[in-house]
């Protein structure tokens, strides 16, 4: 295993960020947004498009450093994992070791509060020393945590669901910004993984990110009815806005098998959890072939092309934010570039059922705990080999 070299040296360690990060978008809201210079259309170029999109296939999507330098050179990034950031201990600056990824999905619809939000989505990516796979490891929305006091806003800290961690971090005008960073470190201390750079996903702009790529092909394992929502007249319509319409109604059921999904579908499949057989652990797996097709479709339909990458990474600033470290965002972007599709893993803690105690929590088991230890000392292939039952099903 090649010896990691200090990343983020004492002199570089960011300071933590100054105010709390607004959505990507939101209507009738006059708060102040976060100043950037030039494109604001790479504004919000995020780790999961850099990782998942934009680099798979060996640089087959934008192909050169100069091309991405070019392009992100003026990003200003906001600090999203607080104190949860690797040491120099832990790697620093350079990206020649391993690569730990904190990726927060939100439901962040524009009628609701900023500060009202929680993180249902948690996903841990892990891209080796060796920069040739990753892997994906969701974490229950339901896991009991210790979520530690956050000066930024007053939160004296205690115990809760996962979930409710970065809801605490945005009370009382922390922000996303806040969210992230009380998020991420519960989940350090949970697992023991410190981040190199933290993503956050509104789902709700991903739908843009997919019918930029037209559809993208999803396989459905067990038929589910949505719980989302609801066919008006043949559109689909959110269940909150459907009962106040008139028209024809019909609910929204995903039937078994394999098909390609517009980008509301596939959104609307991967988010169910009630219903499936297994919960919230099917909708984890879901979620990342939801990541896992995105990838594939973007190198099947050749968004090489200019004007189809230049429609991707609109949808695509609507819909996340980014915080890569100290390190620059082309170079970040760019040791991903030999992270094929192909190459993404997707694991399951728990063996992917529920785990729980006596207060109907979720707990990680042995062998999930053994899991984020390999991930910290970069041995989850090998960890996988002996135990393969941590392979998440991919259909």
């Amino acid at each position: 295993m090649p010896v990691q070299t200090p990343r983020r040296p004492a002199s570089l360690e960011r300071p933590a960020a100054s105010s709390p990060v607004k959505p990507p978008v939101r209507t009738n809201t006059k708060s102040t947004k976060t100043k950037r210079r030039k494109d604001p259309m790479w504004a919000r170029l995020t780790v999961v498009f850099g990782a998942v999109l934009m680099m798979v296939s060996g640089g087959a999507i934008v192909g050169s450093k100069a091309l991405l330098n070019q392009a992100t050179g003026d990003i200003e990034t906001t600090n999203l994992l607080g104190t949860a950031s690797k040491t120099d201990a832990e790697g620093g600056k350079s990206l020649d070791g391993p690569i730990d990824l904190l990726l927060l999905g939100v439901d962040a619809r524009a009628r609701w509060d900023v500060n009202d939000t929680r993180a249902d989505t948690i996903i841990i990516l892990h891209i080796p020393a060796t920069h040739d796979q990753a892997y994906l490891i969701s974490i229950p929305r339901d896991t009991q945590v210790q979520v530690p006091s956050f000066k930024k806003n007053g939160y004296p800290g205690g115990t809760a669901k996962a979930t409710e961690a970065f809801f605490h971090g945005a009370q009382n005008g922390g922000g996303w910004a806040g969210g992230a960073q009380l998020m991420a470190q519960t989940i350090k201390n949970l697992t023991g993984i410190s981040f190199d750079g933290a993503a956050i996903i509104d789902f709700n702009g991903f739908k843009g990110v997919i019918d930029a790529l037209g559809t993208i092909r999803m396989c459905v394992d067990q038929e589910v009815r949505s719980h989302h929502m609801t066919m008006v007249d043949g559109k689909p319509t959110w269940n909150a806005q459907a009962k106040k319409m008139g028209g024809k109604k019909e609910p929204v059921i995903h039937k078994v098998g394999c098909r390609n999904m517009e980008g509301w579908e596939a959104l609307d499949y991967s988010r169910q959890r009630y219903g499936l057989k297994n919960g919230d652990y099917d909708r984890q797996r879901h979620q990342q072939q939801l990541i896992k097709a995105m990838a594939k479709k973007a190198v099947d339909t050749g968004m090489n092309n200019p004007l189809k990458l230049n429609g991707l990474i609109k949808a695509a600033g609507k819909a996340f934010v980014l915080d890569t470290g100290s390190a620059n965002t082309a170079d970040f972007l760019f040791t991903m570039r030999g992270v094929a599709a192909n190459d993404l893993v997707l694991l399951r803690t728990n063996n992917g059922t529920f785990s729980g105690n006596n207060e109907g929590r979720e707990v990680l088991n042995p062998l999930s705990q053994d899991m984020f230890q390999a991930v910290k000392n970069d041995k989850l292939g090998q960890f996988i080999l002996e135990n393969p039952t941590t392979l998440a099903k991919e259909k």
